[in-house]
C-alpha cells in the first residue's frame, strides 16, 4: 500500500467540518474524535494522515511539500497567496470579507488618507488599490473592531459572518469586498506524482459535499 497521503487541516470549525465530511463519504475518523493532544492522526481505512495546523501553517506544509493537501479558508489564501492547487470549494465556513466603519461616518467623503485596522493587510490593500485609493493600514492581532473605538482607525477590513458583533460595537459594514468558504489546496508535486490517488479522492468529496 502506498504511504498515506498527508492532509492538513484548519483546527477548530474547518476541522470539524471536514472530518464530518469525511464520515460522510464513510471514512473511520474515530481517531479525530479521540485525538487527546495529538497534531498528526491517522484514518486507516482512507489511507490518509491528517495533521491540524493553524491556517497560515496549512499553506506553508502544503506549499513545502510536507503535506499534499490542506483545507484553509479563502481568506488566508487571499492573504498568504503562495504556489499550490486551489481546486475545491466545499462549501463551508462561509462568510465574507467586508469594509466596516462607525455607524454614521462618511468614510468615502473627503481628501484625507483613510487608515484601515485589519489582520489581512494584504486583501485590504489589494482592495483598495482596485478602487485607486491609498489608505495607511495598521496590522492589529486581536479585536479589530476596537480600533475605529479608539479612533486609530476610520475603518476595518475583517471577517464577517452574521455581523452581531459589529452592531454590538456600534460599527457597519459599508461594502462586502469577497466571500469566503473552506477549499481543498493541493501541493504541485504531489498532484503529479500521486495525481490518482488524489483525483479519487477529490471524486468521493465533491460526490458528498
Amino acid at each position: 500500500m502506498n504511504k498515506p497521503l498527508r492532509i492538513a487541516l484548519t483546527k477548530g470549525r474547518l476541522e470539524k467540518d471536514t472530518m464530518g465530511l469525511l464520515e460522510k463519504i464513510g471514512f473511520d475518523c474515530t481517531a479525530l474524535h479521540e485525538k487527546g493532544r495529538k497534531l498528526i492522526l491517522s484514518i486507516p481505512d482512507a489511507n490518509l494522515e491528517v495533521v491540524l495546523a493553524k491556517a497560515a501553517d496549512v499553506i506553508t506544509y502544503v506549499e513545502h511539500g510536507v503535506c499534499d493537501m490542506g483545507v484553509v479558508g479563502k481568506d488566508t489564501i487571499m492573504e498568504m497567496h503562495g504556489k499550490f492547487f486551489e481546486l475545491v470549494d466545499l462549501g463551508f465556513g462561509k462568510c465574507r470579507f467586508a469594509l466596516a466603519t462607525k455607524k454614521g461616518s462618511s468614510f468615502y467623503g473627503g481628501y484625507d488618507v483613510k487608515t484601515i485596522a485589519t489582520k489581512y493587510p494584504n486583501v485590504s490593500r489589494a482592495f483598495f488599490e482596485s478602487k485607486g485609493m491609498d489608505v495607511e493600514i495598521v496590522k492589529i492581532e486581536g479585536s479589530v473592531e476596537l480600533a475605529p473605538l479608539l479612533e486609530l482607525s476610520d475603518g476595518i477590513v475583517d471577517i464577517v459572518e452574521t455581523g452581531t458583533t459589529l452592531k454590538e460595537n456600534g460599527l457597519e459594514v459599508i461594502e462586502d469586498i469577497a466571500p469566503i468558504s473552506a477549499r481543498l489546496i493541493v501541493n504541485m508535486v504531489s498532484m503529479k506524482l500521486r495525481q490518482n490517488e488524489i483525483e479519487a479522492l477529490i471524486k468521493q468529496i465533491e460526490s458528498n459535499i
